[in-house]
């Protein structure tokens, strides 16, 4: 084989390994999205009907998962700070022709959810990316009605890759301490409610109650 043919049998199989990744990637976020809701529906107990929130949806894989647990009587809003995601959620809304899920812009400190519009908020590995977490816990909770409840999903610090840039300086590292998170939320309102250490994807989820 010569160095041309050589070359092109190298971008070929890099460019192989990289679809093989994303597809990969893809079907990884569907498969925790339809693990994860079941059981955090079981563990907050939804109801059919019930309106969810899902703060920074990202691609909406967990927000679509949502409404299957809701039904159509339910609502689900979708938050994300991304001005590219929240464009691509909003296209993804429209093609399914969802009409029971708002997607709204949130902000640095503020959810920019209706007031007591929820029953029950979750955030997955996005807590430890809030800036200013005491602003936006109170923001939360300003959306729940009474006796609402709150689910973080995140996990340890990772200190090897570094600190999310512009959060508190008691951050470790790349994720969060649980005391640090229930500190904080327990500080805006919240009364924690349940610990599962043992949540899919080796990750924990802290379940808190607006008191």
């Amino acid at each position: 084989m010569n160095s041309k043919n050589r070359r092109k049998s190298w971008i070929l199989l890099g460019a192989g390994c990289v679809a093989a990744a994303t597809l990969a990637f893809t079907l990884y976020a569907k498969a925790s999205a339809a693990n994860e809701i079941p059981k955090l529906a079981a563990l907050m107990d939804w109801k059919p009907g019930a309106v969810v929130a899902d703060i920074g949806a990202g691609d909406g894989s967990y927000t679509f998962a949502a409404v299957e647990q809701v039904g159509a009587t339910g609502r689900v809003f979708a938050t994300e700070i991304n001005q590219e995601k929240l464009k691509a959620l909003r296209g993804e809304v429209k093609k399914r022709d969802l009409q029971n899920v708002t997607v709204i812009e949130s902000g640095e400190a503020e959810t920019n959810l209706p007031a007591s519009c929820c029953d029950a908020i979750f955030l997955r590995r996005v807590y430890h990316h809030l800036t200013k977490p005491l602003e936006f816990d109170a923001s939360i909770l300003r959306s729940l009605k009474s006796g609402g409840k709150l689910a973080i999903i995140d996990f340890p610090p990772h200190p090897e890759y570094g600190l999310v840039k512009g959060v508190p300086k008691d951050r470790e590292g790349h994720g969060i301490q649980q005391k640090i998170l229930i500190d904080e939320l327990g500080k805006a309102g919240f009364r924690e409610g349940k610990i599962v250490d043992d949540w899919p994807t080796s990750d924990y989820c802290v379940l808190f109650v607006k008191k």
